[in-house]
């Protein structure tokens, strides 16, 4: 049996950005949270000090902040008639563990979403046509316009001091931003980082072809600031170990350096590291939940009480704890019915990889938002009828540094080792630079996620499935893409150049991006999403699932900016109409 802990009246399970943002806006409730971590306590001090924290095969190559899958891992299969075998080593993407998450070692990248993306298939019905959309593809509307969730963003982006140029302030397009974003209240609130040799010049090249550069917005931040809640951020180093990588310097923003101080100064809050969910537990007639079980750093199931759960993991943890857990109807392809798996998502990446014999770049000095992107072939920010596919991507050259293992180029035919391999690098370190893409991922029938049939973690809870393809509609959006940053690089006259895409079928092995979403999607009915507007249950309303698992497919961003969006967004709701009376919002 397990043991049972005193009563809260909230807990929160996962203490990432959202996690750390649900515990620190109910800090002023009076309300006793507890918060479980499946992984360890850490802080900027001891954990990323310097030059500790700069170890490349410590952290990018052994993965020391990511997810231990000899514990839990996924299963994946591509389509619905293959058996699906455990992801035995990290590949396509990298979830975190440990206090902060994910929010730990992302690149810092902070993009607002575009108005048309969250009424994706109502826009594309009224500007293009029903016939516009592929019989395969299950997009659909958020449930939430952007302009609701302005406000949500403008939050994010202040507490997290994010760097950039407004691109659109009240209507009005400003001159260095991005034409094309959706209006906002105000700038950001600090200045673009600077841009080095590759960025500029491909922003000097862009510009010549008629494209609209604009520095990417970071979390990596240009001067010192100080936050709303009065927590100090450093100035970036340009050190070049964002992604992968925890800050020594207190300069990328993070959970443990933005949310977190605030919810741990409440008394009424108590964090719990090493505390591993396994279920959300039930009332007899399944409609209330009563708490969750975890298993803590000794092995012991205990049994947490709690009247409202916040379910803030990465994005497939959140699904399975409700497929495993009951909540909501499980996602069946073959009769089209059914919430919870539904319209599992990913991103559409490419690069092309420019070199030049007769320059070098610096490129060991970066951030991970470090560089231009462009948005005229993103999202609906060009005419669709002249193309075969709906959705698109960001085109964008991010200097985040030259690590020598896991970054550098090399012209195509070089050896992969031996003294020829040895030559073109030395020839070619700092001598190239990528342009990269970042494409939608439209959500397909096909795709989804469900419970594994064969294969448990080692507590004994059945392991999430994943099956996953390419939609063709993206394939075909990732070579219009990939055509156009061919002509970029053209433009800039390389010595050589060399196009990179993911294989086809998607393959779980070479890492691609961390930008997985959906399952768990919001909308307007529940016969199409598993969670409403406010990502409430609607099947178990004391119970709210908060990330991007409420994705209802992903746009051509990286998607944080947009999760803290969604997590002030719920915890408004949450605050000011669930907790004075409790029950469904819709």
């Amino acid at each position: 049996m397990a043991r049972q802990m005193p009563p809260v009246d909230v807990v929160i399970v996962g203490m990432g950005w959202t996690g750390g943002i649900a515990a620190r806006e109910l800090a002023g409730t009076g309300l006793r949270i507890v918060g479980l971590e499946r992984g360890r306590f850490r802080d900027t001090i001891p954990d990323f000090t310097a030059p500790n924290a700069l170890d490349e095969l410590r952290y990018s190559v052994r993965g020391d902040m990511f997810q231990d899958l000899s514990k839990e891992t996924v299963t994946f299969r591509n389509a619905p008639n293959e058996t699906a075998l455990p992801m035995r080593r990290l590949g396509a993407f990298l979830p975190g563990t440990g206090l902060g998450g994910a929010g730990m070692h992302w690149n810092g990248q902070t993009y607002r979403f575009q108005p048309a993306d969250f009424q994706l298939r109502s826009h594309i019905e009224k500007r293009y046509g029903k016939d516009r959309i592929d019989d395969d593809l299950s997009i659909q509307d958020w449930g939430v316009t952007y302009d609701e969730l302005e406000p949500s963003y403008d939050k994010f982006e202040y507490v997290c001091g994010i760097s950039g140029k407004a691109g659109n302030v009240q209507g009005k397009i400003q001159a260095g931003g991005n034409p094309f974003e959706g209006p906002r209240q105000r700038d950001y609130p600090t200045p673009p980082l600077n841009i080095g040799y590759a960025g500029s010049l491909f922003s000097e090249t862009a510009r010549s072809l008629g494209y609209h550069p604009f520095p990417t917005p970071a979390a990596n931040l240009s001067q010192a600031y100080v936050n709303p809640d009065g927590v100090e951020l450093g100035v970036c180093t340009y050190c070049g170990f964002c992604e992968r990588f925890g800050c020594y310097n207190w300069s990328k923003s993070s959970p443990l350096n933005t949310v977190l101080p605030i919810a741990m100064r409440n008394p009424n809050f108590e964090l719990r590291c090493e505390a591993h969910v396994t279920r959300v537990n039930m009332s007899k007639d399944g409609k209330t939940a009563t708490g969750v079980t975890y298993v803590d750093a000794n092995g012991i199931e205990t049994f947490q009480p709690a009247a409202l759960v916040l379910l803030c993991a990465f994005q497939f943890h959140n699904v399975r704890l409700m497929l495993v857990s009951g909540i909501g109807k499980p996602y069946d392809p073959a009769k089209g019915e059914g919430v919870v798996g539904r319209n599992f998502a990913y991103q559409t990446v490419a690069s092309v990889v420019t070199f030049f014999e007769d320059k070098r770049f610096n490129t060991f000095a970066g951030a991970g938002a470090m560089g231009p992107t462009m948005d005229d072939f993103n999202s609906d920010n060009f005419d669709h009828d002249k193309v075969d596919f709906i959705g698109g991507g960001y085109l964008a050259v991010h200097t985040t540094g030259a690590r020598p293992i896991t970054q550098v180029h090399l012209p195509p035919g070089t050896p992969r080792w031996g003294a020829k391999w040895k030559q073109a690098l030395h020839q070619w370190y700092d001598r190239s630079f990528a342009i990269g893409c970042q494409g939608s991922s439209m959500a397909r029938k096909q795709n989804y996620i469900d419970i594994d049939p064969t294969y448990r973690d080692i507590y004994g809870v059945p392991l999430a499935r994943m099956t996953f393809d390419f939609a063709p509609n993206d394939i075909r959006m990732r070579e219009f893409l990939i055509d156009k940053m061919i002509g970029i690089a053209k433009a800039l006259k390389p010595t050589h150049m060399m196009a990179s895409r993911p294989p086809v079928p998607f393959s779980i092995v070479p890492y691609q991006t961390t930008h997985v979403t959906g399952g768990a999607i919001m909308g307007t009915d529940p016969q199409t999403s598993a969670v409403n507007r406010y990502l409430q249950s609607w099947d178990v309303p004391n119970v709210f699932s908060i990330g991007a698992s409420a994705f209802p497919q992903n746009a051509g961003y990286n998607p944080t900016d947009t999760v803290g969006a969604l997590a002030y967004w719920s915890l408004d709701a949450i605050k000011s109409r669930y907790l004075p009376n409790p029950g469904k919002l819709m």
